[in-house]
C-alpha cells in the first residue's frame, strides 16, 4: 500500500506506521514490473517487492550460494549478496569471498538505477500530478541549468543576496549600535561609580564589551545571509548548483559531488569539511579537504561588511561578494594544480538527485536560521569572549608589568615582528599582525581585535568607523590596503575549530599542520599580488 506522507505538514505518520505494522509479514503476488518477461526464471516475485533483471537476479543468486557455503551462520544473505556485488568495503571485510568468475567490477550503479525505476513505477502508479510539476521544474532547469548561463546565473542569485544582506541588514544594525553604545557608558558609568580600578574597567569596556558587542553588532547581515541561503536550499536550487559546476569540477580532476562540501563552507567550513566523508575516492576527499577552506564562510563576513562599508561605499556589497568569488577562483586554482601534478587520475561520474522545485517550508527555514543564529550567539559568549580577554591582557601587558602604552605590550612586541613579513601585502601595521593572529580562534576575531587594538568602543557604528578610518589612514592604510586584508582574512589559515575537523577526518596531524602553512602561504601570495598590482595601477 502506498500511503500520503507529508513531512512538511506532519500528517500521514501514524496512517504510515498503522500500515507497516499490519503489513509487516504480508507479501502481495500482484506486483508486476515493466521488466518482467513471461518466463522468469526465478520466483522472487512471490516473496519480494523489488525483484532486479534475470542477469542480476542470477548473479545474486550464484553469491548468494557461495556466502551461505562459506558462512552458514550468516544472516540477511540477499542484502549482503547485492553488497557484495556492490564491493561495498564493510561486507568485503565482514565477509570476504571471491566472485571475480560471477563479476569483476562494482555493480552498484546498475543496482541503484533499478531500484530508481522501480521507484519510479510505483510513484507513476499512485502519483497525481506528477508529470505537471515535473514540466514545470524541467522548464526552470532549462534556464537555470543551462550549459552556459547556468554558472552566471548563481553568481547574479549570490549577488543579489549580499545586496540584501548589506541593504536590509544596515538598516537594522543601527539599532544594535545604538543598544550598545547605550549599555558600555551605563557599565562605564555604574563601574566608576563603584571604584572600580582603572584596570578593570578597560578591561570589562574596551576589552570585553568592545570586542563581544563589536560581534553581536553584525548579527542582522548574518541573520539575512542565513535566511537567504536556506530559502535557495530549501526550494531545490542548491543541488543544482552542484550538477551545474559537475562540468568545471571535471575538468579539475574532481567529482561535481565535491563541490556539494564547498558550497557548505559558504555557511560553515566545519560542516563542510565533514561532508568530504560522501567522496568514495580518498584522493577526492582529500583535495576537497584542502581546498574547501578557500570558501568564505559566514564567519568572515564581519570583516567584509567593517572593511568594505569602510573603504568602498555604495561598492561595499560588490566588494564583499568579490571574496566569495575570489574564493572559489583560488579553490579551483588549487584543485587543477593538484589535478595536474596527480599522475593516476580518477574518472569521475556525477549521480545526483535534483528534487522538483517547491516552496520554502518556513518552519525549515526557521530551523535552518535558528540553529546557525544560535552558533553564532555561542561562539560569541565563549571563544570571542574569552580571546578577547586574552587580547586585552596581551595588548596590556609588557615585559615591564601593566601599561597603558600597548605599542610596549607583548602584543605590539609580536605584531612588529610579523609586520616586516606582511609587508609586502600591504599590511605592516602591527596592529593588523595581531588581529590576524587572534583570527586564528575565530575569524570574527579579527574585527573584535581591532576594536581592542585601536581603542574604538563601538566599531561598527559611523563614529566608529569613521575614528578606525581616520586611525588607519594616518598609517597610509588605503581601500587597496583594505581590500588586500579581506583577501588576507579569506584565504590564511582557518579557525581552530576546522583545524581541529581536518585532524579528525584526515587521522593525521601532519596533515592539518600541512593544509594551515599551505593556506597561509596561498594568503600572503594572493594579497601580495593584488597589492603590488593594484599599487601599479591606482
Amino acid at each position: 500500500p502506498v500511503i500520503p506522507v507529508s513531512a512538511r505538514k506532519k500528517t500521514g505518520l501514524e496512517v504510515l506506521m498503522h500500515a507497516v505494522a499490519h503489513h509487516k509479514d504480508i507479501v502481495s503476488d500482484k506486483t508486476e514490473h515493466h521488466h518482467k518477461s513471461g518466463a522468469h526464471r526465478h520466483d522472487h516475485h512471490s516473496e519480494l517487492a523489488l525483484v532486479y533483471t534475470d542477469e542480476l537476479e542470477d548473479k545474486i543468486d550464484r553469491v548468494s550460494d557461495r556466502l551461505l557455503e562459506k558462512y552458514p551462520e550468516i544472516t540477511n544473505l540477499r542484502w549482503y549478496a547485492i553488497k557484495t556485488l556492490e564491493r561495498d568495503e564493510d561486507t568485503a571485510e565482514k565477509y570476504p569471498v571471491d566472485i571475480s568468475d560471477i563479476e569483476k567490477g562494482s555493480l552498484e550503479a546498475e543496482f541503484t538505477k533499478q531500484k530508481f525505476d522501480f521507484i519510479e513505477e510505483v510513484i507513476e502508479e499512485c502519483l497525481v500530478n506528477k508529470e505537471d510539476k515535473a514540466q514545470s521544474t524541467d522548464r526552470i532547469d532549462k534556464v537555470l541549468t543551462h550549459r552556459v548561463w547556468g554558472v552566471p546565473i548563481f553568481f547574479g542569485i549570490m549577488a543579489l543576496v549580499f545586496l540584501l544582506t548589506f541593504t536590509l541588514g544596515d538598516a537594522v544594525k543601527g539599532i544594535f549600535e545604538t543598544v550598545l553604545d547605550g549599555f558600555s557608558a551605563a557599565v562605564l558609568s555604574w563601574l566608576t561609580s563603584i571604584g572600580t580600578a582603572d584596570w578593570l574597567v578597560s578591561l570589562i569596556v574596551d576589552g570585553i564589551i568592545a570586542g563581544v558587542g563589536g560581534i553581536l553588532t553584525f548579527l542582522p547581515n548574518i541573520f539575512i545571509l542565513f535566511v537567504a541561503l536556506a530559502f535557495l536550499e530549501d526550494s531545490g536550487y542548491m543541488s543544482r548548483v552542484a550538477y551545474v559546476m559537475d562540468g568545471i569540477m571535471g575538468s579539475l580532476g574532481l567529482s561535481g559531488r565535491a563541490f556539494i562540501p564547498m558550497l557548505l563552507g559558504f555557511g560553515c567550513t566545519v560542516p563542510a569539511v565533514m561532508a568530504s566523508r560522501t567522496l568514495e575516492d580518498p584522493k577526492d576527499r582529500l583535495k576537497t579537504i584542502i581546498v574547501t577552506p578557500f570558501m568564505s564562510c559566514s564567519a568572515r563576513l564581519p570583516v567584509y561588511v567593517l572593511l568594505s562599508e569602510m573603504f568602498f561605499g555604495k561598492w561595499a556589497p560588490l566588494a564583499a561578494l568579490s571574496m566569495y568569488a575570489l574564493g572559489l577562483l583560488v579553490a579551483i586554482t588549487v584543485a587543477k594544480i593538484m589535478s595536474v601534478a596527480d599522475k593516476n587520475k580518477t574518472e569521475h561520474s556525477l549521480l545526483i538527485e535534483l528534487p522538483e522545485y517547491k516552496a520554502p517550508s518556513l518552519r525549515t527555514v526557521a530551523i535552518y536560521v535558528w540553529e546557525k543564529v544560535k552558533d553564532y550567539l555561542s561562539k560569541a559568549g565563549t571563544v570571542i569572549f574569552i580571546a578577547s580577554i586574552i587580547l586585552w591582557f596581551v595588548l596590556n601587558v609588557g615585559p615591564d608589568g601593566m601599561t597603558e602604552d600597548m605599542g610596549n605590550s607583548f602584543g605590539a612586541y609580536l605584531g612588529k615582528m610579523l609586520a616586516p613579513i606582511l609587508r609586502p601585502c600591504g599590511l605592516g601595521l602591527w596592529q593588523i599582525a595581531v588581529a590576524l593572529i587572534a583570527g586564528i580562534a575565530a575569524k570574527e576575531v579579527v574585527v573584535s581585535s581591532m576594536s581592542v587594538l585601536f581603542g574604538i568602543t563601538n566599531i561598527t557604528s559611523a563614529a566608529g568607523m569613521a575614528g578606525l578610518s581616520t586611525l588607519l589612514s594616518a598609517e597610509g592604510f588605503t581601500a587597496l590596503n583594505a581590500y588586500a586584508l579581506m583577501a588576507f582574512v579569506l584565504l590564511y589559515i582557518p579557525c581552530a575549530a576546522t583545524l581541529g575537523t581536518i585532524r579528525n577526518e584526515t587521522k593525521s596531524t601532519k596533515t592539518m599542520l600541512l593544509t594551515a602553512l599551505f593556506q597561509l602561504f596561498v594568503a600572503w601570495l594572493v594579497s601580495a599580488i593584488i597589492y603590488n598590482v593594484g599599487s601599479l595601477i591606482f
